[in-house]
């Protein structure tokens, strides 16, 4: 896959037709699942089960966010092993998914849900394994011309007429600090010393999709190693954060080792100074 131009051309799909999906379509996702899908932890067991429509309503009151969930002809649930870094591994493994789904020219969209227990009572499905995320997909429609707000503060809020769905990002002035915390100084200096690969790389996260567009993370760069690192956020479950902490690391490795192969991140990172609230989850050698 050409991770760069999925990444830039990725929509969130909000609507679907009733086009019906081809048993060969379902085939080919499911063996990329098995075969080629990309992992964060390899050891970890998991398991993808793909439903129909009438999902939606098993999920109602379930699943969705502020319980609305969108209907689409088919959804992903992916299941995984209990695991420290279960949730991060899942997001990874998804938005993999979601990027092969626009690769076959098939939408998708993220779907919330806040009780592992709850959903699979509603899908009758006997696993002692947990539900690790869902994902709604199909044929989308073109998205229609519809004012949105963005409220930055009190004194700026910005309306505009947009015919897709895509929020505020992070920059990559507010993504990626050097040395210290906070400190942009002579961070496009450093990115330049690696050529396109870094500065593309951190573009590719500054795209990920987020629990209500957060983007709760950013990067340090300290002593020639990169870390990444988990903001505060009290909008944020457990669950969602590290879905969108394994979603942006999927976009970070796939466009950084199509230039300098295998990246290759410990979980267990060394002490590094932190404003309070705020964690290192992994870091790598650059």
């Amino acid at each position: 896959m050409h991770y760069k131009l999925l990444i830039e051309n990725r929509r969130s799909a909000r609507e679907f037709t009733q086009q019906h999906i081809c048993p060969c379509a379902l085939t080919k996702i499911k063996d990329y699942y098995n075969n080629s899908c990309r992992r964060l932890e390899a050891s970890l067991k998991t398991a993808l089960l793909i439903f129909g429509a009438d999902v939606k309503e098993k999920l109602e009151g379930t699943a969705g966010y502020e319980r609305f969930l969108i209907g689409a002809p088919n959804y992903l649930v992916l299941l995984t092993e209990k695991h420290p870094l279960a949730g991060l591994n899942a997001g990874y493994m998804m938005q993999d998914l979601s990027l092969k789904l626009q690769e076959m020219e098939l939408g998708s969209c993220w779907i919330t849900f806040t009780s592992s227990e709850d959903v699979k009572k509603a899908l009758s499905i006997d696993s002692r394994m947990d539900v690790a995320a869902i994902l709604a997909f199909g044929h989308s429609k073109p998205a229609r011309r519809r004012p949105r707000i963005n409220i930055f503060s009190m004194s700026h809020v910005d309306v505009l007429a947009k015919r897709h769905y895509m929020d505020p990002k992070r920059s990559l002035g507010d993504l990626v600090f050097l040395e210290q915390w906070g400190n942009t100084h002579k961070v496009n200096d450093y990115m330049g010393f690696f050529d396109d690969m870094l500065w593309e790389a951190f573009h590719a996260v500054s795209l990920s999709p987020s629990y209500l567009n957060r983007q709760a993370y950013g990067f340090l760069i300290k002593d020639n190693k990169l870390f990444f690192v988990e903001r505060p956020d009290s909008y944020n479950t457990r669950l969602d954060a590290d879905l969108s902490l394994g979603v942006a690391l999927l976009h970070f490795d796939a466009v950084a080792e199509q230039w300098a192969g295998k990246v290759s991140w410990n979980f267990r990172p060394e002490q590094v100074k932190l404003p309070e609230g705020y964690r290192a989850v992994a870091v790598c050698s650059l």
